[in-house]
């Protein structure tokens, strides 16, 4: 699908792995020039390298997204390299509860830790706002922006033992809802899209893995349960479920579109 993004200028945080990656190679397949976040430098640089070696133009912009001032500083320099200011935000990164990333349970809010808290919320709630106040003024200024904020059917519905990543996520919803509000005068977008589960290659075992299927992991065949569309095709949702979404809500095909959260998770969630 061809959606005009021909030369934009696309942020995509937390853009290293999983479903951050493909967004970036989606917005790329569809001409735009992509700023590649992540936290681990490596991660940045692969999914750049491979952007340019499908015909793309990446580049590659390591930071620290709960930094502000790292954060001003790769939004300047993106705008020096490809000459033009940040016409398309992503905002991807995002953590869950440690244990749930080791692949254990996690804690009951009551027993989380204080510092669990702040760690949870400088990344989905702070790194969402610094990358939106520093991207907005160039918005403002060309009378043009898409803002797409990744967020989860946990910030919609709560989720059991994630009580502050749900608030986190619903934080952003909220926020999303108030930025298209002071900013469609400017022609800004600002929408949220909700993710259940997802499966991709950086999960390194368990349910979420890719190579897991509803006949060798008994947790997985318990999950597809929890979804509608799971159910009838036997797995959980992929990176490109998501991506082509995103696309579309960063083109001009969806200028009407601004203020929504709206459910890719295959059902988990109907709102």
């Amino acid at each position: 699908m061809k959606l005009g993004l021909d030369s934009q200028v696309a942020l995509v945080t937390g853009g290293g792995q999983g479903v951050g990656r493909q967004i970036c190679i989606e917005l790329a397949r569809e001409g735009a020039r992509v700023v590649v976040n992540d936290l681990f430098p490596e991660r940045a640089q692969a999914v750049a390298r491979e952007i340019e070696a499908q015909g793309g133009k990446a580049l590659a912009a390591p930071a620290d997204i709960t930094q502000a001032e790292q954060v001003q500083a790769m939004v300047d320099a993106a705008a020096q390299h490809f000459d033009a200011p940040v016409q398309i935000l992503v905002n991807n990164a995002g953590i869950i509860p440690e244990r749930r990333e080791k692949g254990g349970r996690t804690p009951a809010f009551v027993d989380m830790p204080v510092a669990d808290w702040a760690k949870i919320v400088n990344l989905n709630v702070y790194g969402t706002f610094h990358c939106c106040h520093a991207v907005l003024p160039g918005m403002v200024a060309a009378k043009r922006g898409r803002i797409v904020n990744i967020i989860s059917e946990a910030g919609r519905i709560g989720e059991a033992n994630m009580a502050v990543y749900s608030g986190a996520k619903a934080a952003i919803a909220g926020f999303a809802k108030a930025l298209a509000r002071e900013h469609g005068r400017h022609a800004v977008t600002v929408n949220s899209i909700a993710l259940g589960a997802v499966s991709h290659e950086g999960i390194k075992d368990g349910p979420l893995h890719p190579d897991a299927t509803v006949q060798n992991n008994e947790l997985l065949a318990k999950m597809v349960n929890l979804y509608p569309i799971s159910k009838g095709v036997g797995r959980l949702s992929r990176p490109d479920d998501v991506s082509g979404l995103v696309a579309f809500l960063a083109s001009d095909r969806a200028l009407f579109v601004t203020g929504q959260t709206i459910g890719a998770s295959g059902g988990f969630a109907m709102i």
